[in-house]
This record gives C-alpha cells, structure tokens and sequence, in this order.
C-alpha cells in the first residue's frame, strides 16, 4: 500500500508552504499520494501537479469545502475533484467572495479592539492568497498578542472574542453535491474539532451520508488517539 496524505494545505489557502514547497516536503517524508485540499480554492493545484510529476508523487486533486451545518462551520473535503467542474468552481467563487467581506470584517473589529492594521497584515501572511483567521492570528502573534497562533484563538478569534465574525457558509448538501458534480468523493474533515455530542455527530453523520457523501478523517493533528478509535469504528 501507498503511503498516503489526504488533507493538506499550501499558502493557496492557511498554509505556510508553497503548493511546489509541500509536494517537495512530503516527497521527503517518504509520501507517495498526496492530496491538496486547500480552504474553498483549487488555485494551488497546477502547480501542485507540475511539482508531483518532478518528485514522482501521485497528486489527489482535492478541496476543502466550508459548510454551515448545526449552528456550527463545518469542512467537507472533495478528493479526486475534476479542477475544471463548473459547478464546484462557480460555487467556491461564491465561498471566495464570503471570505473577503469576512476578512474586511475581521479586521475591522480588531481595529476597533486595538489592533490596527490588521487586516492589512494579515493580507501580507497571506502572501497573495485568500485571508483566512489563521492570517489575522499569524499577524497578531506577530504584534506580541499573543504567545502563539493558538493563543490569538481562544483571546480574539473564536465566539464571544472581539474579533469573532460567525461564518455563513454554503450548506452540506451543496457542498457534497458540488464535490460528486465534480467527479470526487466527500469526506468529513477532522470530526472531533467540532465538540458535537454522539447525537449529534450521529446526526451529522446520517445527513452527510444522505447527500451522497463517502468517508470520516479518522487520523488528523485535531485528533486524540481515543478519538481515532472512536472514528474508526
């Protein structure tokens, strides 16, 4: 069997690698499939490709889709997605546009919480990209906010903080169908980030299941080694 990483960020979205950079890096690790499955952009993944076939990795050309579902934001991440699917990209255009009026409002509150500038320089972390929290908090651990990106969370960035701006995202049904237009396959992302009670996790489950969509992410950075047991099963 392969040696697999499917789920993945480059600096086309929160991540601090190039798409070219991560292929690089992952090669090195011994990786031999590799998807690229960047916050509502496919714009990473021509160079992610031309990267691959340099490094004799298999590319998985792949999403990560934000969706409001339960009151909650939640991420379906499309693998094996046609680049070229008119549905999936006018509908990520759509996500695109969201992030940048929610960025200009992030920043904004942050202003007004004492923190100038920071929308401007969360663009710079961006680097180009689309601006995402991760950028705003990179901006602010810089500014001495904080010890650490994790840190600017929990004091700026989550419900109830001033720099709080709720996420409106597109719905699950949306999401998975944009995925399965685009020839792909629906995974939730990193289950145990989002603090559901089993009920509602089965809830969440059953409707995902219902839209036609394929797969859990049982192993992630935001996962406990109980918590891959309990998504296994």
């Amino acid at each position: 069997m392969k040696s697999p990483d499917l789920h993945t960020h480059s600096t086309a979205s929160d991540g601090t690698l190039s798409p070219r950079e991560l292929v690089a890096r992952a090669a090195k690790q011994g990786v031999e499939v590799l998807a690229l499955t960047d916050h509502d952009t496919l714009a990473g993944l021509d160079e992610a490709a031309d990267a691959a076939r340099q490094h004799g990795v298999e590319l998985v050309p792949g999403v990560e889709v934000s969706v409001t579902w339960g009151g909650r934001t939640v991420h379906i991440v499309g693998l094996n997605v046609d680049p070229d699917a008119e549905q999936l990209s006018a509908g990520l255009d759509d996500l695109m546009r969201y992030r940048e009026a929610r960025a200009a409002e992030i920043g904004a509150r942050l202003t007004k919480a004492g923190w100038p500038g920071a929308l401007e320089g969360a663009r710079e972390f961006a680097a180009g990209g689309l601006v995402g929290r991760t950028h705003f908090a990179r901006f602010l651990v810089a500014q001495g906010a904080a010890e650490d990106v994790r840190g600017v969370f929990k004091r700026f960035l989550v419900k109830g903080k001033p720099g709080h701006v709720a996420g409106e995202w597109t719905t699950l049904e949306e999401a998975v169908g944009w995925i399965r237009s685009a020839g792909g396959e629906a995974v939730i992302a990193h289950p145990a980030r989002y603090g559901f009670a089993r009920s509602k996790m089965r809830r969440f489950i059953d409707a995902f299941m219902a839209c036609g969509g394929r797969g859990i992410e049982v192993v992630s950075g935001s996962h406990s080694r109980d918590d891959y047991f309990t998504f296994a099963r």
